[in-house]
């Protein structure tokens, strides 16, 4: 599987510059290799994942994302733009897996999933987001290609994006029995009417049925492709070049089981997230809009030519800030609560 899922990126992505092409290959010999040794060697067998190896696996995969940064800068021919498009990328999906985190949650704890089995389903789902996230790029890349004004719509779906995620009810409801491919899914393919630990696929009376965990992951990966609706457009906001696009997802997607594990418990604490991640995204979009200028040449070039490192620059202090506001200012009802207590 893993052969396959390497020369399925190889052949994706393999029109590229000399350099890029050896930075790819490190890119897929990394995600190969560590696919291969969580799955085969590290968790052969179901377990809880402490806070400790979570913390532990969060900072080396921000460790090989920055590492492979650093290779952009020293190696590719963009140079230190190509950099600082990649982190910015890179800190904009990581940003908005957060959001993601709290919907598998969700989902999980709907099913009633046991902890030991988190690690398992999160791998698959992650190895189905490393193929899909390929195919959204390489077609998103390729409409740009032919249809550069796509752009554009892809500018206005983002400011939506922004304004949507801003006003939205922070209490986020998980409803699968409302989902179209859930719903094919418990149709048409036969059920087990037991319960068969972390078994995706087995045997009842003879006949191959799929499980409840298959479900989990039918529902994990159809939420994964929703919030690319949002990140992939905003990744091409940030560069037009699929191969720094697609490196720095996959790596902020790795990183997301990990921080999956750190911040399950503590995730609601960050209130303040959603609505920086809605002002990013509204700021991506309306940068976006701004290149209208720059095409027709109608606009001031301060505005049209906005340099990666200011794009980076307020990525991070509006990450930063709305983390610490929501640290620091505390959440109205839970305000509300502890005044009661204390009445």
């Amino acid at each position: 599987m893993y052969a396959i899922v390497g020369t399925f990126l190889f052949s994706l992505f393999g029109d590229r510059s000399g350099h890029e092409t050896i930075l790819f290959a490190i890119f897929g010999a990394i995600i190969i290799v560590f696919l291969a040794l969580d799955l085969g060697l590290f968790n052969k067998k179901a377990h809880v994942i402490t806070t400790k190896s979570a913390l532990y696996q969060s900072i080396f995969w921000v460790i090989i994302a920055t590492l492979f940064g650093i290779f952009i800068y020293a190696y590719d021919d963009s140079g230190s733009q190509g950099m600082m498009e990649y982190f910015s990328a890179y800190l904009t999906e990581y940003a908005l897996s957060v959001d993601n985190i709290f919907v598998i949650l969700l989902i999980l704890k709907y099913f009633q999933v046991k902890e030991e089995y988190y690690h398992k389903i999160l791998f698959w789902g992650i190895l189905g987001a490393v193929v899909f996230r390929a195919i959204f790029i390489f077609v998103g890349a390729l409409l740009i290609h032919e249809f550069h004004w796509i752009l554009y719509i892809f500018g206005v779906f983002l400011i939506y994006s922004g304004i949507r995620i801003y006003f939205e009810d922070d209490d986020e409801k998980i409803e699968p029995e409302k989902n179209p491919i859930l719903r094919l899914c418990k149709k048409y393919l036969p059920m087990a009417k037991m319960d068969h630990g972390d078994r995706f696929m087995v045997k009842e009376n003879g006949k191959t049925v799929f499980t409840s965990l298959f479900l989990v992951i039918v529902l994990i990966e159809t939420t994964d492709l929703i919030f690319a609706v949002d990140s992939i457009p905003a990744a091409f906001a940030i560069s037009q070049n699929e191969f720094i696009i697609y490196t720095s997802n996959i790596f902020a997607v790795m990183g997301l089981r990990a921080m999956f594990f750190l911040l399950s418990g503590v995730i609601d604490k960050f209130y303040l997230l959603q609505k920086g991640l809605s002002i990013i995204l509204f700021f991506i979009g309306a940068k976006m809009l701004l290149e209208i200028g720059k095409d027709y040449d109608f606009m001031p070039k301060v505005l049209t030519d906005m340099p990666p490192l200011l794009s980076f620059a307020v990525i991070i202090i509006t990450l930063t800030l709305s983390i610490l506001f929501s640290i620091i200012i505390p959440k109205a009802r839970e305000a509300k609560e502890e005044k009661e207590q204390a009445e």
